[in-house]
């Protein structure tokens, strides 16, 4: 490889890894708009549950088939690309297979390599299989249309291109390498170029190494757009997610200093101090992206588009509205909205008349949902729908005063009775002497 070469991967690089810089950053700043929130309580279980759910994958083999060819995939692609620090050495400097030196070390780490590739190579198969001929519920339900089905498989030919390649390269490089113990798969591919001349091979191997590395490049600035930014971000969400039991609700510390205020017979309830000029007054809940904590919006960001949590959802499967996998990419699409406004008036929010409450999920689909935490329980990287749901729910209410009838019915009662029920406190008994 001349120094021309050289400097053509090197600008490579830079573009790749320039532009991908550039969408983490736009990542980082569309999270934080967020409402702060703190999440360094218990950092042990915190560590642990990154440990065991992003890096483990235990959620995922809850259904076994899914969850192993997903593993597959995962530590395949991962540790493949541990052949990128090599491919980044030989392109900077000039070198060709730079870590061949290690002699049966790398014999040993290319074949693990090459067992790897052909199982990622199955896996990504049954994957699409699995969306495009089985055609399960979960990957044709209605909230899954347009891009979010085609990004999918997007991904899996890009699976399928990139280990590709990578036997072809070896493959043909089998050659010109003195010792190709380790080429325990290319070894059989390589019959195939044995009619090609040198010059031919050289060709095929020098584009295939072209390609590999350019697809990668690719393939780590398109995460950004698609539903596999998971990759990156499992990490960070499942160790900020709520450690709270599930079901356990936050409490608005403006409503419970009004409730304590009202529950202390020594207070003096005109004596509550007053809003400072220019205070803004508390917001209840949330009706656009602003008003939800950046743990809700990195889970957003974090959704894997899988579906589970829409199959498990009991509103979803008696035919309601609600899929709590449409919440979240409802999110994201909105939070990206709110983002490029803000890209496109220099750093400042304009307001454009949208909100993610209305224009993105109807109220109908909100009351549809029973509060079960299904979803949050199927979720293989610990997304939290329903946090977002009931927060939009408090906006609906405490906001707008916009419950459903038999809701507003409830809460009169409860305030009229002391119960739900439309029976004053002195009729309640009445039902012994029936």
């Amino acid at each position: 490889m001349n120094y021309l070469d050289n400097i053509f991967f090197a600008i490579l690089l830079i573009a790749g890894f320039g532009y991908f810089y550039n969408n983490i950053k736009k990542l980082i700043r569309n999270i934080n708009l967020g409402i702060d929130i703190d999440r360094k309580d218990n950092p042990s279980a915190r560590w642990k549950n990154m440990a065991m759910i992003a890096l483990g994958q235990s959620k995922m083999v809850k259904r076994p088939i899914a969850g192993i060819l997903h593993i597959i995939v995962y530590v395949g692609f991962i540790i493949i690309n541990i052949e990128l620090l090599e491919i980044i050495i030989d392109g900077l400097v000039g070198t060709h297979r730079v870590f061949s030196s290690l002699g049966a070390v790398y014999g040993f780490l290319i074949g693990s390599f090459e067992i790897l590739a052909i199982l990622v190579l199955v896996a990504v198969i049954v994957f699409w299989i699995r969306r495009n001929i089985v055609k399960l519920q979960r990957f044709i339900n209605p909230d899954l249309k347009g891009f979010p089905k085609n990004d999918a498989n997007y991904i899996l030919y890009f699976e399928m291109v990139l280990m590709t390649l990578f036997l072809v390269m070896n493959a043909t490089d089998n050659f010109f390498q003195m010792n190709n113990s380790g080429n325990l798969i290319s070894q059989h591919i390589a019959p195939l170029f044995s009619g090609f001349s040198e010059s031919s091979l050289h060709i095929v191997e020098r584009t295939t190494w072209w390609l590999h590395i350019t697809g990668i490049l690719i393939f780590l600035n398109y995460l950004y757009f698609s539903k596999h930014l998971h990759i990156l971000l499992a990490f960070p969400n499942t160790f900020f997610a709520d450690l709270n039991p599930l079901g356990k609700f936050n409490n608005l510390e403006a409503v419970t200093n009004e409730v304590k205020l009202m529950m202390d017979p020594n207070a003096d309830p005109f004596a509550a101090p007053a809003p400072t000029e220019g205070e803004v007054p508390a917001k209840f809940g949330a009706n656009d992206v602003q008003d939800l904590n950046w743990v809700q919006l990195l889970n957003a960001y974090t959704c894997t588009e899988c579906g589970r949590c829409t199959s498990a959802c009991p509103a979803n499967l008696t035919g309601k509205k609600l899929s709590p996998r449409k919440i979240m990419m409802d999110t994201r699409d909105r939070l990206e909205e709110v983002g490029k406004n803000i890209d496109a008036n220099k750093g400042i929010f304009i307001p454009d008349n949208k909100t993610l409450l209305n224009d993105y999920i109807t109220p109908e689909e909100l009351w549809a949902c029973t509060s079960c935490n299904a979803c949050v329980e199927e979720c293989p990287v610990n997304i939290s729908p329903l946090s977002i749901i009931m927060d939009m729910r408090r906006y609906l209410v405490m906001e707008q005063s916009a419950a459903p009838m038999p809701i507003n019915a409830m809460m009169t009662n409860v305030e009229n009775n002391g119960a739900p029920w439309p029976y004053s406190q002195q009729d309640r008994l009445n039902w012994k002497d029936e």
